[in-house]
């Protein structure tokens, strides 16, 4: 099946085409329904008209119907217009009139406009001027999934049209009978007021109309037809399996460049097949595209698969690169197109860019890029030759400046990889930021090693500019093993097998490559399996066993003798299909692309059985492998056939069957397993359901073995010189080669024996720049050929080579002026060329010629023999003429090219009185902040000789007014060290001379120059030998072969001084100074010649020269610089040490030891030591006695430098001295047997004790330890185990009553060690307040509390000592204490009293707690809220003891226990008390008991109660109670009385009398 008509290749206008035909039949069809019934012209009447009759037609009918239509007229007329363009429209229209088809009926249903434009277009008929009128809108065509399917069924262009039409018409007619009918009558009722012309017109339509009814039943036909065909294509769908077919996004139309005029609208279509169905978003210049944000000015669609992005009313910003990335869940894919919005030249009427009017003359001339005709394109902050590693990030980058600047317009910027362009994909990115260019690749990769180009275009013109990338190889996870292959790529794919092949790497690892492994790894998956066990190596190979439409990525891994490289870069995926086959499938419909191909079978005939294949042969046969190839049989039927390969022995006719379990489906198959060396020949069968077939012919014989040889290596190789870090190695191709993959080449610094490769990716041509080598080191090189089956030999070695820059002939000079001009002769000036051409100048030739009324002569020669300076004298020239100049340089490499041609000059007598201007200006010592600029003087010095000179500087990009003066009195010399740049600016330099007369002319401009240190940058550096010698020296890594150094004093050169000696070897210099003196100070420089102004200066003033001489007195006569002059200390057993530190000391050194000048040695009182690697020199003495006494020197001799040391021991200082050796004589005796490590000290702990400890050592186990105070043993209760070394005494609650002298004791059988501890007077006052200092540290805050009496304020300390002062103050007064307010310490509590408090009593309390020291503060506020519940509460509390004071109570007198014998009198008396006087009751077992004659009850006074029973009697037993009550509360007061008949006394005696209680209420 043929692709639909809309898939095929668009041709894309704009209006700058004007003469191409910009419309078709299609364009018929864009009106919509409404407006579409006002075309009624017959197809007769179009084809029989002119182009004017019918434009004049048109205009009427337009008129007639503005007045319901007003907002489509315009759009009418248009189409109206371009309906009659070619003879193509009348004939489509001719067709679909001729089936009484109105304009109605061949409208789409949706608003999509269709293609203006088939693939093959006619000429058209139009005239130029007709063609300015025609529409210009081109739009993609839409059609829905189905469409695409029917439509495209006819091959022909005609065909295709009417078809198209025919069915939009029949899908309209039947969609309803009366529909034609209907909408006639509704068109011809709202044109009434047409014209009668109009109206007959429409009337002669409407038969034609009825007329077209009679083929109606042919066209439902058609109809049945397509739906049929419609309805395969969905069974066809149902049955693709959607699991399977999972796909990336693939775009089967992409969006297409336009270029449109300003205010133009423009479209963007693009398709896009994957499954899932991908989403698809629009981007400019990288940017996702908001249509929010830019309302009206974006319109997105996507309809049936077909994706549109319409850009409303272009202007210049609109001019971009627009990106349609198309994701689903299996990737991402991404297509590019550019729009270009251009604009007329001049000022235009705004109605002219409208889409519906084309009014511009034919002759209207525009650039296609605006108003420059040329542009300047220039690359600044280019790359350089890169190096990167594989795995890493690379970043390429410059900017373009382009020249004039079009405002809104961009450049195209292309990046090319070895001429190839550079698509965006993930390893590698591409930007542009409108003046910036970048490459960035994210994951570099050997496969990226190249030259690359940026090449910027603007219209017809582009710049380039190119550098190389080297790609290294990642480090080995083994190290030896090899690099990783490169470049993999599928050869060939089938259904049976895919053949993957390589570029083997240039780096083995330092053994033999044995071969490869090859992986696979299905799409969709990320499990990578192993294709073969053992390792090829011919570097092409057929990966069998895959599943028939499935997408596989292949890697290979080389290995060798130590073990199996990194894998390649992954090749880009590809299905296991024949090609045939997806040719067939390409031709039907199909679900939307998923990466499953879709494998159908046709309709089987039975009872065939197919015929033997042909043309069989050998395509490939490898030492591994054999690769068959032939024709399917014609003989076949329809079914699918599958094959069977045979193989035999050559000379046998012993046929064996290869592949009995796996029948081949394509016709091409791989042969493994096969015998190397052997031969064969080989057959194969076809079979089907009906049988298997005759074998085909046998190929010939054939050897199993590698038909393409490793190649032989390349010979005659030849470096030559290109840069200072690069050099081109060329080479001759070996013979006989076949299929080459190109050239390794490796490079070897002469004499290391290593070599590097040059190389990664092999590189095609036998031409190869190496760069990355070092300057003025020698090179050898060796190419190796690289093809399939591996790589050749090492060529022979090059000869050596020294990396050096080549030479060239120098650059032109520039800027010729005149210099001084007399009556028949001038000076001319210029500068010195740009480019040296790496060689040293050696002089200029000059030419001149004279110019006649403008028109000059010819040239002649001015110097035969070139002159040296930048300055020349040409004689012998005619007074008044007018010259032109020119001048060209020379070096060793030859004559450069000639300079511009200076202006005119004219040849006469100058008189002016004030000096020319100066000449040859250059600068050199270029830093950051600085550079020094130098000149010559004037040929032409005026009147009066030049008294000096002014400097002057500006901005190089600032105005002719910016210039400013660097020195306001005038320099006597002919340089100037300009200070204080800014580091990064550019700047220009002028000078002008001045006599008695006045200031001349300014020079010629020096520079510009940026105001930088360049990378590498030396300076000149002063030494001074051991001999005391001064030089200035100086270092060059950027010379030229013919460079030399050049040293200067004060800018003058001083080859012939003879105070100086310069020597210069290599890439040094040195200038020695003979005899230094005053008259060497200045300024010294040295320069290099040949190279891009390296120099640098140094300055000896009189500082300078003053410590240049001393550093040579230091060494001419050397000293043993000393770092520690002689010094004593006493050792641990009392000796003595000497010593002193030199900073350096030499195998030879020797010292000599003075006591009071006499010369002492080693021996038994005096031991000595040297230690040359730390300069220490050390004497040792046992002890010092009387006659050690005096002066110790130690004389120091290392070669030629001498020094010493002295110390004097006399007096006092040696006495003190004695005596500390012999104290820590006697400590190293005294630690000897168990001793105090610290001695005795006291601590005061955080519970406010006092603790004694001290540490000992060298103790053991019976070693005792015996506690004093005052001479007094104190017992200890624990035995101390000495475990930690800490020996502690304990002092609790630490007063004056423990103030004394404590001493501890430590003895065993080796001795004993005592130490004491004084606790009294000042040191006793010591310990309080510390003791103090933590008791009040250890002070609570202050709390406040009611009581009966009033408030107190009160804080806890761990405990109290006498010594500890107590303070209260009172809102920062003292407070005085009385009896109201009083303070205090209740054991641990410190408290202040405040009875009866008062307001008064409101404030700030602070209690201050002195440890004899220091005052420690507790405040507390007792106001506001917190007096007032203070307050509270003592009224309540004191409330509360007054109650308690003054309640009833029984004081006593009354027993527990009554016992009485039966007939006796009890009286009991007891005291109450109460105020007011309590009432006063008896009870008896808790009953009201009342007084009578036999119980009598009595109350006096007021405080006494009498209890009285005259004769007691039995019944008188029980518990009675006193109870006194009063206001304030009430007692109750129980006895018992128990009365007892005698003769149970005894009974009564046994029993426990209980006891009375009291209850106070």
């Amino acid at each position: 099946m043929s692709l639909p008509f809309y898939q095929k290749l668009h041709q894309h206008y704009d209006r700058s085409y004007r003469n191409r035909d910009l419309s078709t039949t299609m364009s018929q069809y864009q009106q919509e329904k409404k407006s579409s019934a006002i075309y009624t012209h017959g197809s007769t009447a179009y084809s029989s008209r002119s182009s004017a009759a019918h434009r004049q037609e048109s205009a009427a009918f337009s008129q007639a119907s503005a007045a319901s239509y007003q907002h489509q007229a315009s759009r009418a007329s248009e189409f109206a217009l371009s309906s009659a363009a070619s003879h193509k429209a009348a004939s489509a229209y001719d067709y679909g009139y001729s089936h009484g088809l109105t304009d109605s009926s061949l409208m789409l249903d949706y608003s999509s406009k269709l293609s203006p434009q088939t693939k093959r277009a006619k000429k058209s008929l139009l005239s130029g001027e007709e063609k300015e009128n025609l529409p210009s809108d081109y739009m993609v065509p839409i059609f829905s999934g189905r469409q695409v399917h029917v439509s495209g069924i006819t091959d022909t262009e005609e065909q295709r049209i009417k078809e198209a039409a025919a069915y939009i018409a029949q899908r309209n007619l039947l969609a309803s009978e009366e529909g034609v009918t209907a909408s006639k009558q509704s068109s011809v009722s709202k044109q009434s007021s047409v014209s009668k012309q109009s109206m007959s017109t429409l009337h002669q339509e409407e038969a034609f109309e009825k007329k077209s009814r009679k083929v109606a039943i042919r066209e439902k036909a058609d109809q049945l037809s397509l739906k049929k065909t419609l309805e395969e294509t969905e069974a066809f769908h149902k049955k693709l399996n959607e699991d399977n077919l999972l796909h990336a996004p693939e775009f089967v139309i992409k969006p297409r460049s336009h270029t449109v005029w300003e205010k133009e609208n423009v479209k963007l279509h693009c398709s896009v097949a994957g499954w899932p169905e991908p989403r698809l978003t629009w981007y400019k210049r990288e940017c996702a595209i908001n249509v929010q944000a830019h309302p009206g000015k974006y319109i997105i669609e996507s309809r049936y698969g077909m994706h549109t992005l319409e850009i409303n009313a272009c202007d210049f910003e609109d001019t971009a690169q627009y990106r349609a990335s198309a994701m689903n869940a299996k990737g991402e894919l991404s297509a590019y197109a550019s729009v270009v919005v251009k604009r007329y030249k001049g000022e235009l009427d705004d109605t002219r860019f409208h889409s519906g009017a084309s009014t511009l003359p034919p002759s209207f001339a525009v650039t296609p890029y605006g108003y420059a005709s040329r542009f300047e394109i220039h690359f600044d902050d280019k790359f350089e030759v890169s190096f990167g590693r594989e795995g890493e990030t690379m970043s390429l980058g410059c900017s373009v400046v382009i020249t004039p600047e079009i405002k809104h317009f961009q450049p195209e910027i292309q990046w090319y990889r070895n001429g190839v362009p550079v698509s965006p994909s993930k390893w590698v990115q591409t930007h542009w930021s409108g003046d910036r260019a970048t490459l960035t690749f994210s994951h570099l990769n050997k496969e990226d090693e190249g030259l690359y180009t940026v090449r910027a275009r603007m219209g017809e013109y582009y710049e380039q500019y190119s550098a190389y990338v080297f790609v290294r190889d990642a480090d080995a996870e083994i190290e030896g093993a090899p690099a990783s292959p490169l470049d993999v790529v599928c050869l060939d794919a089938n259904k049976d097998y895919i053949i993957i092949t390589w570029k083997q790497p240039a780096v083995d690892g330092g053994s033999p490559i044995l071969g490869y492994f090859i992986d696979k790894c299905e799409v969709g998956t990320d499990t990578w399996s192993q294709c073969n066990d053992i390792p090829v190596k011919f570097a092409r190979f057929p990966v069998t066993g895959l599943i028939e439409g499935r997408s596989y990525i292949f890697r290979v891994r080389a290995v060798n003798k130590v073990g199996i490289g990194l894998p390649s870069r992954v090749s880009e995926p590809v299905a296991a299909l024949d090609p045939a086959e997806k040719a067939r499938l390409k031709s039907r419909p199909s679900a939307p692309w998923t990466g499953q191909i879709i494998v159908t079978e046709e309709e089987p005939t039975e009872g065939v059985v197919p015929g033997p294949p042909t043309d069989l042969s050998v395509i490939e046969a490898t030492q591994s492998y054999v690769v068959l190839s032939w024709k399917p049989p014609r003989q076949r039927g329809h079914e699918g056939i599958l094959y069977f390969v045979e193989k035999c022995e050559a000379g046998t006719e012993n046929w064996q069957r290869v592949n009995t379990e796996l029948p081949v489906k394509s016709p091409r198959f791989a042969l493994f397993d096969l015998a190397e060396g052997k031969s064969y020949r080989f057959r194969v069968r076809c079979s089907n359901s009906a049988g298997v077939g005759e074998p085909s012919e046998a190929t010939e014989v054939t050897v199993v073995g590698d038909k393409l040889d490793i190649p032989k290596p390349p010979s005659n190789i030849i470096p030559s010189r290109n840069t200072d870090t690069s050099v081109v190695v060329t080479w001759e191709e070996p013979k006989d080669a076949k299929e080459l993959v190109g050239y390794y080449i490796e490079s070897s610094i002469v004499g290391s024996g290593k070599w590097e490769p040059c190389n990664n990716n092999p590189v095609k041509g036998t031409r190869f720049t190496c760069h990355g080598l070092k300057t003025g080191q020698s090179y050898i090189f060796r190419v190796r050929a690289v093809n399939a089956a591996g790589l050749s030999e090492y060529s022979q070695n090059s000869e050596a080579i020294e990396v050096k820059a080549a030479i060239a002939p120098p650059s032109p000079p520039c800027d010729i002026t005149c210099l001084e001009s007399f009556r028949d002769s001038m000076v001319l000036g210029w500068k010195q060329p740009d480019k040296t051409g790496g060689a040293e100048i050696t002089g200029y030739y000059v030419n001149y010629r004279e110019v006649i009324d403008g028109v000059p002569g010819r040239w002649r020669e001015a110097n035969i023999k070139a002159i040296s300076d930048e300055a020349y004298k040409i004689s012998n020239l005619k007074e008044n003429m007018v010259y032109q100049f020119q001048v060209a340089a020379i070096n060793i490499a030859g004559l450069g090219a000639p300079s511009a041609v200076s202006p005119s000059f004219k040849c006469e007598e100058w008189t002016i009185a004030v000096p020319g201007p100066p000449h040859s200006l250059k600068y050199s010592q270029v830093r950051k902040t600085s550079l020094v600029l130098q000149w010559k003087p004037p040929i032409h010095s005026g009147r009066t000789p030049v008294t000096g000179y002014f400097v002057d500087i500006k901005e190089a990009s600032a105005r002719e007014d910016r210039w400013r003066g660097l020195n306001q009195a005038a320099l006597k010399h002919t340089y100037l060290k300009v200070q204080g740049l800014k580091e990064g600016e550019s700047y220009v330099f002028r000078v002008r001379a001045i006599n008695q007369a006045g200031v001349g002319k300014p020079s010629d401009l020096a520079g510009p120059v940026v105001a930088e240190t360049r990378p590498g940058t030396k300076e000149v550096v002063v030494s001074v030998d051991d001999n005391g010698i001064i030089s200035l020296n100086f270092e060059c890594d950027q010379m030229a072969p013919s460079s030399e150094f050049t040293w200067s004093k004060d800018y003058v050169p001083t080859e012939d001084s003879p105070r100086l000696e310069v020597e210069s070897k290599g890439n040094k210099t040195k200038m020695t100074f003979k005899d230094l003196g005053t008259e060497d100070l200045g300024i010294y420089s040295c320069d290099v010649t040949d190279t891009d102004g390296i120099a640098s200066s140094y300055l000896i003033d009189e500082e300078e020269l003053k410590r240049l001489l001393a550093l040579s007195q230091e060494h001419k006569f050397p000293t043993v610089p000393v770092k520690s002059e002689l010094a004593v200390e006493i050792l641990e057993k009392g000796q003595v040490r000497f010593w002193m530190q030199a900073e350096k000391l030499s195998t030879n050194a020797k010292v000599n030891y003075i006591f009071n000048e006499k010369e002492i040695f080693e021996g038994p009182k005096y031991k000595m030591h040297i230690d040359r690697n730390t300069g220490i020199i050390e004497m040792f003495m046992e002890k010092l006695q009387d006659e050690d006494e005096g002066t110790y020197t130690f004389q120091v001799q290392d070669g030629r430098a001498t020094g010493h040391s002295t110390l004097v021991l006399i007096g006092d200082v040696y006495k003190k001295l004695q005596k500390e050796a012999e104290f820590q004589r006697q400590e190293w005796i005294r630690k000897q047997g168990p001793h105090f490590a610290e001695y005795l000290s006291w601590e005061v702990t955080g519970e406010c004790n006092v603790l004694l400890k001290c540490k000992v050592a060298n103790i053991k186990k019976e070693t005792s330890i015996v506690w004093y105070k005052d001479d007094r043993e104190i017992s200890v209760d624990e035995k101390h185990d000495f475990k930690d070394g800490i020996c502690t005494l304990l002092i609790t609650e630490f007063s004056k009553k423990d103030a004394g002298i404590y001493e501890v004791v430590l003895k065993d059988d080796r001795g004993k060690d005592k130490s004491r501890l004084k606790l009294v007077d000042e040191a006793f006052k010591e310990l309080m307040t510390e003791v103090c200092k933590t008791i009040a540290l250890s002070a609570t805050d202050l709390k406040i509390q009611s009581t009966a009496e009033g408030i107190r304020l009160y804080s806890f300390v761990t405990y109290y000592v006498d010594d500890l002062k107590v303070n209260w103050s009172h809102n920062g007064t003292a407070i005085k204490y009385s009896d109201r307010v009083k303070s205090g310490v209740t054991g641990e509590q410190i408290w202040l009293q405040i009875n009866e408090p008062t307001p008064n009593d409101k404030g700030k309390y602070v209690m201050e707690l002195f440890d004899g020291k220091t005052g420690h503060q507790k405040m507390v506020d007792l106001s506001g809220q917190a007096y007032d519940e203070a307050f509270a509460e003592f009224q309540r509390l004191k409330q509360a003891a007054i109650a308690e004071k003054n309640r009833a109570r029984v004081v006593g007198g009354l027993p527990d226990v009554v016992t009485i014998q039966e007939g006796k009198a009890l009286n009991l008396t007891c005291i109450v008390w109460g105020d007011p006087t309590p009432e006063v009751s008896w009870l008896k077992n808790e009953k009201l008991l009342a007084s009578d004659e036999h119980c009598n009850l009595k109350f006096e006074a007021g405080k006494t109660a009498y209890f009285t029973i005259s004769g007691v009697r039995t019944s008188d037993s029980g518990r009675y109670g006193l109870v006194v009550k009063n206001k304030y509360g009430s007692e109750i007061s129980d006895f018992t009385v128990s009365v007892f008949i005698p003769e149970e006394e005894a009974r009564s005696v046994a029993e426990e009398p209980q006891k009375g209680n009291k209850k106070a209420k």
